[in-house]
């Protein structure tokens, strides 16, 4: 009898130097969220817990436990103190799978030796981020993506479910057009308690479109937290010699060109679209975390995790 091989390749996207630097912090949720396990997050649900939140009228078969006796001592009148519960939070990681990240710049950190592609910097990233919610007993969920849903796994809270994420991060391939609008939009209404969405792009896409379905989001009073992943090159534009510019997200469109000739303008139209972004993302209160993939991307997350934790507390 033969013995059966297992893959653990997998395993490759948990990073010792990653989840050593993040396994002091936490992700807390910063608004109401929903969810099933006692955790830290507040809930819109009224219940038993240490925090008070409101009076109410009492109705016959009401625990008299919770009767507040100060207020009947003033007002003659009996009330129910009804309390804030704490919930986990419901995570869905939204990774960009098009063509456009599949870019690996020379100024890339590298990761056992080699400059990592846009989409290897996210799904660490996706990676890092999984294992420490699910073990900071919160649920995690999982949406791959190019111009359609490629895979939607639904946000589970168990250990082994961390594996079901993994395996999807790694066998994906980044290929095709990036179509944002249309599957957040989907996504949005997939997802049906509230909770935190975390998207993880290069953002190449309509910024109209984009904006539209970010507002969907929040209308459906999700947190969005936006990683923002673009490699330096994309943002320095430091080329300075004639060379063959090829679009990722269509093959065989290609041009060649001397790029000083088109430095200034190209670096207005990114600044641009970048300040444009932030500023939505401000105005809707979606949290905007820009990612140059020059920066190792543990250092990069424990920062934007150690500054979200101190703002938040």
């Amino acid at each position: 009898m033969s013995e059966q091989v297992v893959d653990h390749t997998y395993l490759r996207l948990l990073r010792s130097e990653a989840l050593g630097r993040i396994s002091r912090l936490e992700l807390i949720a910063r608004g109401v969220v929903e969810g099933f396990v006692t955790g830290r997050h507040q809930s819109p649900y009224k219940g038993t817990s240490v925090e008070f939140a409101e009076h109410r009228q009492y109705v016959p078969g009401d625990d008299l436990r919770n009767l507040d006796w100060r207020v009947f001592a003033k007002s003659d009148r009996y009330y129910i103190k009804q309390y804030k519960e704490e919930t986990n939070l419901r995570a869905t990681i939204l990774l960009d799978a098009s063509g456009s990240m599949a870019y690996a710049g020379d100024q890339a950190a590298p990761i056992d030796g080699e400059p990592v592609s846009k989409f290897d910097y996210a799904r660490y990233l996706a990676a890092s981020l999984t294992y420490l919610l699910v073990n900071q007993q919160d649920a995690v969920g999982l949406v791959t993506f190019d111009t359609e849903v490629k895979q939607y796994i639904p946000a589970r809270s168990n250990a082994r479910h961390i594996r079901v994420l993994l395996q999807e991060m790694d066998k994906i391939t980044p290929a095709e057009d990036t179509g944002l609008g249309p599957i957040f939009h989907d996504v949005a209404e997939r997802v049906h308690r509230r909770g935190a969405i975390i998207v993880i792009s290069d953002l190449f896409d309509d910024i109209e479109s984009l904006t539209k379905a970010l507002h969907h989001f929040r209308y459906r009073k999700h947190e969005v937290i936006l990683l923002h992943v673009m490699a330096d090159e994309e943002i320095t534009f430091p080329f300075d010699r004639w060379s063959d510019f090829r679009d990722l997200e269509n093959v065989g469109v290609h041009e060649e060109l001397d790029p000083r000739t088109v430095r200034a303008e190209y670096l207005e139209r990114v600044q641009e679209f970048i300040n444009r972004v932030e500023s939505e993302c401000g105005q809707m209160e979606v949290d905007y975390v820009p990612m140059n993939t020059k920066i190792p991307f543990d250092v990069a997350l424990a920062g934007f995790l150690a500054t979200r934790q101190q703002r938040n507390s």
